[in-house]
Parts: C-alpha cells; structure tokens; sequence
C-alpha cells in the first residue's frame, strides 16, 4: 500500500454511496480503508438522485443567498452555522468532483463551464448536474476511481451488524459496562454468512436513510436505517426523526414501488384525479396541482383514506403522445414497459417516503457521541435540513462534510489493535421459520404507513407505537435464537428506527415543515430540534 504502514488498523466505511466514497478517497492517501456495501456497489441511493448538487457559483448567488433559503426550506430548524459552512464550502466541492471527472452538462457561458439549473426553493440558478441522472454519473465516476486504488478494499454483499465498542473487549478483571469508544464491527458476508470482527481505528457510517420503513418508498432496497439503528444502540443521540419527506407521486404498481413520477409532469399540465374522474387538487389548495410538495402529498393522502382507495390518478393523456415522448422520455418508456400507455392511461401515483432529514447528531466533522465513531449523509442529523430538505443540498452535504470527517479521522492518534470478543454463535441455530421475517416486515411497513405517515394524530402514534413494542419483542425472540441474515438484520433496525420515528413524532406537538398532527395544526412560535437518547442498560451502557 502507498505510503500506508502494513500494520495500520484500517478505517471501515458502512455503505458505498456518496458519502462513503467521498470519505473513503480522502483517507486512502494515508492509511487503509474498507467499504462495506450489503448490495451491489450501484444499489445505494446516490445513484438514484435526479436532481443535481448544489453549487454557490454564480455572480448572482451568494453565500447568504443559499442560507436564507436553506433556512425557509428548514421551516425554522436549521442550523444556521451548519447551513453557512457547508454553503460557503459548496464551489469546493463542486471543484473537487470536476477534477474527478464528472461529466457535468456544460455551458462555455456558465461558472466553471457548468450550466446550472433552478429548483423549487432556490432563488437563483444554482444546480450544477448531468442532465437528469447527475447522482449516477457522480457516483460511477467516484466508484470507479475507488475500484482502482491500492489502497481501499471494496467488500460488496457485506453487512455490519453492530458497532464494536469496550463492552466487546477480552478482559483480564472484571467487566465494565462503558461503552466509551468505537473500536470496530462485526459484520456479516451475506453470500457464505460468515461473521466477521472488523477492528478498525475509526468507523464511518455512511449508509443512507430509512426509507424502507414505509410501504411506499422511492428508496432502494438498502434504505433500512442501519448506521443510525446501530449508532443508537451503540448509545448515541438521535435527533429529528419525525422529519420524513415525502414525495407526492410515486408510481403504483405491484412490480415497480420505487419508480417517481416528476412533479415536472404536473407542472406540465398533468392533473390528479380521484377513481371516478373528478379532479380533487383546488379543493385543497388554489395552487391546484402546482401547490408545494408537502401539500399535495397531504390532499392526496385525504383522499386515498378518505375513499378508501389504494392509488390516485394522475391524467396527462390530454397532453398528447408527441408532448410526453419529448419531454418526459423515461417515465414514457418505463410506464410503457409495465403496461402502461401514459398518453391514453392515467398513472396510478402514491406518495412515497423519500428523504430522511434526521439522524445520528453529529458534528461538523461526522463526530458522533462515541469516539471513534462517524457518521455523514442521510445517515445524520448536523442541522442542515431542519423540518424540510431544500432541494440538492443533501448531494452536497455529502462531499463537504465527507472531507471534513475525513480529515478529522487522519489527525487522530494511530489505534493498537485492542483484543475484541469475536462473534458468539455457540447458542444459536439456523432459522425454522423464515416467514416469521417477511411477516414482520410486511406489518412494520404497513403499521408505519398507516399511522405514521404524512398526516399523523396523537391517536395513530399511540396504536403505532404499541404495535412495534409487539413486533420489537417477537424480533428480539427471534434475533436471540437463530443465525443472522440479511433480512433479519435489516428487519431489526427498521424497528428500531420506526421507534424513534414515532417516538419523535410523539414529543413534536406543533405541525412543522413535514410533521403535520391534527391534534397540533398550529406551528409553534419558537421550536427545536427532537433530540432522543437512549437510557442504555448496564449491560450496554455508554458514558462520555
């Protein structure tokens, strides 16, 4: 390994999007580094990123600019600090991803020969992206240039299980229950179901958002919520939770739940109707179907549980078949190939949980509560997002602070490898009955949709919480008896966070940015973050 001493402890990545092959590139310089994706290197979320990355670039923008509109996005919970770093950090980001070699749509005339777009909530054309799929050109540019160096080891369909902390540790005297720093994890390969200790001087959680709790989601199937499930067990504080984005239009169909239809559709023209026709949009808003995000993914929840109907109708047939195959090629084609003609057709849509604004507290150097310990992306809560994401800052939350953990990580004094407990499976066997998971999945999801989803009542919480006390008991049954697997791992963590969701949700008594409560309609003069800590147990304790 370049310039990296053979006996350094590794750093251990938990995830291979942005986030993680941001950090990942900034370390490998001097020391070694693993990625752990529990999928196929592609399958994160980065890829799936239409939009583009935010860039204070222009003559016309500013620093300033960019913040206020963070703020008026963040409904009254941003962090302003962490808002102008990472703002003030932007065209260095932006930068650094062209000397890698993004390909950019360009404009000779545009800042850094970039054409920079505009979208909702930006006061300016501030957008740098590649045409409409930038989140995949950046990242295969990124995993590309990972693949290739010496010093970085990509271990695709593994799964981290837990964080390694003292509790871990082999122990001469007596055992203490502290759990004050990170040392590792163990983690799983999900092809030979080996269990492996990984020992390392620093671990990064990077593995994305928790999408995957609803029944409705445009996540990939890795969104479960694993670094910030094992971050809280591991004892550090959660913040935000309640803050889940949806999106209003989500294609409905038994083969295809993760496919969106743009709002652009419907700023075309495109207009949503109930079973029977009857346009329902300007009864909830005079805007009509070009009200902001969060309102009509609420009229369209009403209706959906109002009439009692799976899907709503969205109608741009009137648009015409030239229009669409011009303007909106990919959501044409792919409809097409699930059987549906969207300049005869109506597209079945549903609103679908898309981003999570909250997380695992962190500073601005991906530091968590445990030394050792890091987290950066949709993995976190650092305050940028507050109640609601402005559109494309999350790309950029990526790649500023990834570098800053980064750097934090290569000044920390070099870690002896500590001895760790290896995995114990003496008292398990193999599972008997792998329905019991598809079960619990199934009702988890369904419960979090039902009555945690985009309209919320002191009631619903109440019923969702007692239900996932139920499931959390049959799982925890479960997780005790039998062998791990990927989707009893994943099944775990989805608990855990659908609890925090809930439980944040709970402690929110006011409706702001993306939590609306009926019992709470009213927003608070004065609000701040939800921030949950774990009463840990003596046999997992943690103390600063």
């Amino acid at each position: 390994m370049s310039g990296v001493s053979e006996s350094s402890l590794p750093v251990v990545i938990v995830g291979a999007g942005l986030a993680g092959l941001t950090v990942a590139l900034h370390l490998a310089e001097t020391q070694p580094v693993i990625v752990l994706a529990k999928r196929e290197m592609h399958e994160g979320a980065t890829a799936w990123a239409q939009g583009g990355i935010v860039g204070v670039l222009g003559n016309d923008d500013s620093i300033e600019s960019h913040v206020r509109d963070t703020q008026e996005a963040g409904a009254g919970l941003v962090d302003e600090r962490t808002a102008e770093f990472i703002a003030r950090h932007s065209a260095r980001a932006i930068e650094w991803l062209v000397a890698r070699g993004v390909p950019f749509s360009p404009d000779p005339q545009g800042p850094l020969g970039l054409h920079l777009t505009r979208e909702g909530g930006h006061a300016v054309r501030r957008i740098a992206h590649a045409a409409d799929a930038t989140g995949k050109a950046i990242h295969d540019v990124l995993l590309d240039e990972v693949k290739r160096h010496p010093n970085i080891t990509l271990r695709e369909k593994w799964m981290a299980i837990d964080i390694i902390t003292d509790r871990h540790l082999k122990k001469s005297g007596a055992e203490s229950a502290c759990s004050s720093r990170c040392h590792g994890v163990y983690a799983i390969d999900i092809e030979s179901q080996r269990v492996e200790t990984l020992v390392a001087s620093a671990v990064v959680l990077a593995s994305g958002g928790v999408g995957k709790v609803y029944r409705y989601t445009s996540n990939p199937d890795t969104s479960t919520g694993d670094g910030i499930a094992m971050a809280w067990r591991a004892g550090c504080r959660v913040a935000n939770m309640e803050f889940i984005q949806f999106h209003p239009t989500c294609l409905y169909h038994p083969q295809e739940r993760s496919f969106l239809i743009t709002e652009a559709l419907r700023g075309e023209g495109a207009i949503l109707r109930l079973p029977d026709g009857t346009r329902f949009m300007p009864e909830h808003d005079e805007r009509g179907e070009l009200a902001p995000r969060d309102i009509v993914a609420r009229a369209i929840d009403f209706e959906i549980k109002k009439h009692g109907i799976d899907h709503v109708w969205l109608d741009a047939t009137h648009l015409g078949e030239a229009f669409l195959k011009e303007h909106f090629p990919t959501i044409h084609a792919r409809c097409l190939s699930l059987g549906i003609d969207i300049a005869r057709q109506p597209i079945p849509v549903v609103p679908a949980a898309h981003y999570t604004c909250g997380g695992v507290v962190t500073d601005l150097h991906g530091r968590t509560d445990l030394p050792g310990l890091y987290a950066v992306g949709e993995t976190t809560y650092t305050g940028l997002h507050g109640a609601n994401r402005l559109a494309s800052n999350s790309l950029l939350e990526c790649v500023v602070l990834g570098r800053t953990c980064a750097e934090d990580i290569t000044q920390q004094i070099p870690s002896t490898a500590p001895k760790v407990s290896n995995w114990d499976e003496s008292q398990v066997s193999d599972a008997d009955e792998e329905v019991v998971i598809a079960h619990n999945w199934d009702e988890l999801r369904l419960v979090m949709w039902n009555y945690v989803g985009i309209v919320r009542t002191t009631r619903r919480l109440e019923r969702a919480l007692h239900r996932i006390k139920l499931l959390r008991h049959e799982i925890d049954d479960y997780y005790a008896a039998f062998r791990v697997s990927r989707d009893l791992l994943e099944l775990r963590n989805l608990v855990d966070c659908a609890e925090l969701i809930v439980r944040s949700a709970l402690s929110r008594q006011e409706s702001r940015g993306l939590h609306f409560s009926r019992d709470y309609p009213r927003t608070l003069p004065v609000s701040f973050p939800t921030i949950l800590c774990k009463k840990l147990k003596k046999k997992d304790a943690w103390q600063p």
